[in-house]
């Protein structure tokens, strides 16, 4: 599928709010790092920029976890390396919040 032509104003629109997409996300994962933020509240959030990013990426914005730990455990419960926040379900949401909880 071919990608549409965008005018010059369209794809600067399109570069900015991709800008702030990544600017929000990059300030929400340096809360949950601090702690301002917890997991739980994370995973329960109608957030668009909290449900659209990926376990894997908060998972390792938790102080402690890094890459490894964060596939160990999506691995473990069977979680997609793909999936988003809001593609969870309720029994994996149970069962994330359980094994980082301990």
């Amino acid at each position: 599928m071919a990608l549409p032509q965008l005018t010059d104003e369209q794809r600067k629109a399109a570069l900015e709010k991709a800008a702030a997409a990544r600017h929000a996300r990059a300030e929400l994962r340096e809360k949950i790092k601090k702690g301002e933020i917890s997991l739980e509240s994370v995973l329960n959030s109608d957030d668009p920029i909290a449900s659209r990013m990926k376990v894997s990426t908060l998972i390792e914005s938790l102080p402690g976890y890094g890459k490894a730990k964060a596939a160990k455990i999506m691995d473990e419960l069977g979680i997609s390396a793909t999936r988003r926040v809001q593609g969870l379900g309720v029994r994996q949401r149970e069962q994330l919040l359980e094994q980082l909880s301990r």
